[in-house]
């Protein structure tokens, strides 16, 4: 991450995937301490920044760790299970490693209507996965997921915090060659 300062309203608004994250990097450390303290200046209650902060120690590690759960409730004066029980009710909580870049891909009905299940099934026989699975060189996780917001250019895919537009079956290939 870099040193810049964010400003409070956006402290907790920043990609939640990204290819450098790291599943052991310290967490509340140096720069992302700041943005813990930064999150926490938006909210009357340390409770209420929960959202937030689970998506800033997802940006650093890539997912959602017990260790993860533990520290999270800790600083935030709330029990393990409660911070469990919110990452499990948002999707886009991962509970489990992906790999370097996660894509997903949306099936909401207008990019299925525009070919989203042919992109995912073209994407997983590539990247010789299922649903959910690293590939074998760790670089892919492909899911689906609901609306990326962006029905005018179906079917979307986002990778990490990157978004691409009209996808094809035809151009999954490029897609995977380029983030090679």
């Amino acid at each position: 991450m870099s040193e810049r300062k964010l400003h409070p309203a956006v402290a907790g608004a920043q990609p939640m995937y990204r290819a450098e994250n790291d599943p052991d990097a310290p967490l509340f450390e140096g720069a992302y301490k700041q943005r813990f303290d930064d999150i926490l200046t938006r909210y009357p209650d340390k409770r209420a920044a929960i959202l937030p902060v689970l998506a800033m120690c997802q940006e650093l590690r890539g997912w959602i760790s017990s260790e993860t759960i533990e520290r999270v409730a800790e600083l935030l004066d709330l029990t393990p299970a409660y911070v469990l029980s919110i990452t499990s009710f948002y999707t886009m909580f991962r509970p489990q490693p992906v790999g370097k870049y996660l894509i997903q891909v949306c099936t909401s009905i207008g990019c299925d209507l525009c070919g989203a299940e042919n992109v995912v099934e073209k994407l997983l026989a590539a990247t010789g996965t299922r649903t959910g699975e690293i590939s074998e060189d760790g670089l892919y996780t492909v899911i689906e997921v609901e609306c990326l917001g962006a029905c005018g250019f179906a079917t979307v895919v986002q990778v990490n915090e990157r978004v691409y537009e009209s996808v094809k079956t035809e151009t999954v290939t490029r897609l995977l060659e380029e983030l090679r």
